[in-house]
């Protein structure tokens, strides 16, 4: 059966365009080569006692949760840092999230060392002990997560620890009417590669659920 030209001249318009659309969304997009660029980062503090007994902060961007069952997440961190060595001989470390009040303190954490300052004291935060874990948590900061080392995993320039979470404790502010954590009572904030700013978050862009069903299967 025989098409009519109107018709053939469609099909191949399609084609064309299907052929075509792939070399145009490249072009499109600027290659910005291999680097860690994979926003957003989040911003947490590691928390770690040294050989002293003195609690250290540091900040690390390069973490996130790594699996649910049992819950776990993951911090890489330079061999050369001074939270590399705690977090080895405790075998611990706590995540401490702050909150938009806290930018500050974050930021000091991640450009000074332990070695050489008291960050706790500088910052005139308070460290306190690990319920379930060897390690200090910041009294101050609204959400802190208790973790022990499972495994350590070498990654090219970091080493990466994965933390079994042993507890997660939360200021009752920041929680929702469900109990769980309200993201924007938390109001933590995030990092980019890259840049040198830290990112405000909690603006809600709606129920998931609600999101997904404006979609048509």
């Amino acid at each position: 059966m025989r098409m009519r030209p109107c018709l053939t001249a469609l099909f191949a318009a399609a084609f064309a365009a299907s052929t075509l659309l792939p070399g145009a969304i490249r072009a499109e997009k600027v290659s910005l080569g291999a680097g860690p660029l994979a926003p957003p980062a989040p911003v947490w503090i590691i928390g770690s006692y040294d050989d002293a007994g003195r609690a250290n902060m540091m900040t690390a961007s390069w973490a996130g949760v790594c699996a649910s069952d049992p819950p776990c997440v993951t911090v890489s961190i330079r061999e050369s840092r001074y939270s590399y060595g705690n977090i080895v001989r405790r075998g611990a470390f706590t995540v401490n999230v702050p909150a938009e009040r806290h930018a500050a303190a974050a930021a000091f954490f991640g450009t000074v060392s332990g070695r050489d300052v008291n960050k706790l004291a500088a910052t005139g935060l308070t460290a306190v002990r690990g319920d379930s874990v060897d390690a200090p948590v910041i009294a101050e900061f609204p959400l802190v997560i208790e973790c022990r080392v499972v495994r350590t995993v070498e990654a090219g320039s970091h080493v990466m620890f994965i933390g079994e979470i042993l507890d997660v404790r939360a200021d009752r502010e920041i929680l929702g009417k469900d109990g769980r954590v309200d993201p924007a009572a938390l109001g933590t904030f995030t990092f980019c590669a890259g840049n040198p700013h830290f990112w405000a978050t909690g603006r809600s862009l709606g129920a998931i659920g609600d999101l997904q069903a404006t979609i048509e299967r």
